[in-house]
């Protein structure tokens, strides 16, 4: 944001509650941004775990959990659902709270919700080059950093070995 939504002046850095934030010296707005929401379904299918590969960058040709930004006014959980169906033509329920991921200095956080099909018929969607089922114990290289927690806390929910990580 360059100009203030107030008062068109342009905005200026200025260390507020100990960041720098685009500030308007005219009015006083305060333009604090904030985190982007994303919402992850863990699906399993007879014990074996629905991945996506992605179509669309970031980290495009890699394998993850059917996921995406939540919509200004949508339901978390809804969002998981919408967007499993997006990248699967699967329709699923939610079934739990996995999980809310975060980290110092990342604006995303992540909402994970374990999941099953109750529709839909499995392939890949718009932002999806191929759609499978794999093994937990012999999953592809997985899209993002924090994939392998997600699995972990997944395993553990559901009573399976857990594999070390780093996290």
């Amino acid at each position: 944001m360059k100009y203030c939504p107030q008062c068109a002046t342009e905005l200026v850095a200025e260390d507020i509650a100990g960041r720098d934030r685009p500030s308007c010296r005219a009015c006083g707005f305060v333009y604090y941004e904030d985190p982007k929401l994303v919402a992850v379904a863990v699906i399993s299918v007879d014990g074996k775990i629905v991945l996506g590969r992605r179509s669309i960058n970031p980290r495009k040709g890699y394998w993850s959990f059917p996921s995406g930004y939540v919509n200004r006014g949508e339901a978390v959980h809804d969002a998981a659902v919408r967007e499993v169906q997006e990248e699967t033509n699967l329709v699923v329920e939610v079934d739990r709270l996995l999980g809310l991921y975060s980290e110092t200095d990342n604006p995303i956080v992540l909402a994970v919700y374990v999941a099953h099909p109750v529709g839909g018929c499995l392939s890949p969607g718009d932002e999806t080059s191929e759609v499978g089922l794999f093994s937990p114990d012999g999953l592809p290289e997985l899209a993002f950093p924090k994939d392998s927690r997600i699995l972990n806390d997944w395993r553990l929910l559901m009573g399976l070995t857990v594999e070390s990580h780093s996290a």
